[in-house]
């Protein structure tokens, strides 16, 4: 039926009015879609893929999430926490594994208890598309890849295998991604600027298939393999397979176009990664034809034009080494949200508002995840970096409420991230004052016993 509505548009030109369009049907998209939904609003949601739920999934491209509190948070405002939560494994910490030596546990929190959790995206986009469509307010609308936007109008042209769709919506978001077909009309109209800041690294993914019917590795930990200037890591999947993650330099010796043979692969991962061969059978195959993807941080502004408005990684994408890329656009919804509460309704203010109350801390996660990638694969090994963890863990059970380290603040809670950084640097602030008023206290008590010999 909705077929037809688009071919009669497409015959007779005019275009398909909508109170809200939604370009990009990912994780974003569909919980904007279903919030918005509950608001009372229309919504039609374009997505330039096939229906994900009727396909295969692309090749090497899955990439589990690490779902956290505020992502969480976000999926109970549309009562959608459990069933997410159904298929998703608990990570309690990081088992690190060194070329050579026992492996080391690291727990998240100061108790061991609180855990961040491994969950398919393709899953969860999933469960959030069924979501959307059972609201009488939203449709879907797969294979329209979005060619023209005007900023001013709303007026939206889509390209289907049926031919070009006109479209015309009072508010557009753009949900779409890194790679946003809408930021890149706004820029086209001089609305908006943007850098894209890549890293000299790629990702490629691995497999690590179940053992005897069971997990080949402890499933309720994030695995790291640190090796200074790259790594791997791998999440447990429902499957009790693994899914492995390389995160190596685009150029160099150890590079991913360095590995040119299988017997190179091969060679390679038996002199770095010792413990891996042996889980996975389908090494070289994997290494040899899944895709190298691109890492790096989009920034751009304004957000909005008024009536056009970028939300999650299509506005502010990161690096995926604080595991908050999803968490970060689903807690982008819940400010929105909270905006059109503040504002009445009001689109124009609510969208400015948003940016407002936003910036600073799409901002302070990208620094975050940025220096994060530095910490799991140089430091996460080093005995130094584990005492600095019981040390913060120690400090967390002393003072419960007063110190909590950055990785709980972020993970474990809903403090906005420039807050949380604000936060970490008073709490070491403070404890290297304590530590000198410390050292002195020390030393003046050294220095009066010698004076009474």
């Amino acid at each position: 039926m909705l077929a037809g509505r688009d071919r009669t548009r497409h015959r007779d030109r005019r275009p398909l009015m909508t109170r809200i369009a939604v370009v990009g049907g990912g994780l974003a998209g569909c919980l904007l879609a279903c919030v918005l939904a509950q608001r009372g609003e229309e919504v039609v949601v374009y997505e330039r893929r096939p229906d994900p739920r009727t396909g295969t999934a692309e090749r090497g491209r899955s990439i589990n999430l690490a779902l956290s509190e505020r992502g969480l948070n976000a999926l109970r405002r549309v009562g959608l926490e459990q069933q997410v939560l159904t298929d998703g494994l608990p990570m309690r910490g990081r088992m690190i594994h060194p070329v050579t030596g026992p492996l080391d546990f690291q727990p998240y929190s100061a108790d061991g208890e609180r855990a961040i959790n491994s969950i398919s995206r393709g899953a969860l986009n999933n469960v959030l598309l069924d979501a959307a469509e059972k609201s009488p307010t939203v449709q879907l609308r797969f294979e329209h890849r979005l060619v023209e936007l005007d900023p001013e109008t709303g007026a939206l042209v889509f390209e289907t295998p049926r031919g070009r769709v006109h479209a015309e919506a009072g508010v557009v978001f753009g949900t779409d991604g890194a790679g946003s077909a809408v930021r890149g009309e706004l820029v086209r109209h001089g609305v908006t600027s943007e850098t894209l800041d890549f890293l000299d690294y790629g990702y490629k993914e691995l497999s690590i298939p179940p053992r005897d019917g069971d997990f080949a590795l402890e499933p309720r930990a994030l695995h790291i393999w640190p090796r200074g200037r790259s790594m791997m890591i791998a999440l447990p999947n429902p499957d009790r397979s693994f899914t492995c993650t390389l995160f190596w330099p685009n150029s160099g010796t150890s590079a991913f176009a360095s590995l040119s043979s299988p017997a190179a692969v091969e060679r390679f991962f038996a002199e770095h990664y010792p413990d891996v061969p042996p889980l996975a059978p389908g090494l070289v195959d994997d290494y040899q034809h899944n895709p190298v993807g691109l890492l790096g941080t989009v920034r751009c502004a304004p957000w909005h034009s008024g009536r056009v408005c970028l939300l999650g990684d299509a506005a502010h994408a990161i690096v995926p080494f604080y595991g908050q890329g999803a968490n970060c656009a689903f807690e982008d919804v819940t400010v929105l949200e909270r905006c059109l509460d503040n504002t009445g309704g009001d689109w124009t203010r609510a969208l400015r508002l948003f940016e407002d109350s936003r910036r600073d801390d799409t901002e302070a996660i990208a620094r975050m995840a940025l220096a994060n990638f530095i910490e799991m694969r140089d430091k996460v090994a080093s005995p130094a970096f584990r005492l600095g963890r019981h040390l913060e863990h120690t400090l967390e059970r002393l003072l419960p409420g007063r110190y909590v380290s950055r990785y709980e603040l972020v993970s474990f809670s809903t403090v906005p991230y420039a807050e949380v950084q604000r936060r970490v640097r008073r709490q070491h602030g403070l404890l290297t004052a304590a530590g000198i008023g410390l050292s002195a206290a020390l030393a003046g008590g050294l220095a009066g016993l010698r004076g009474r010999r």
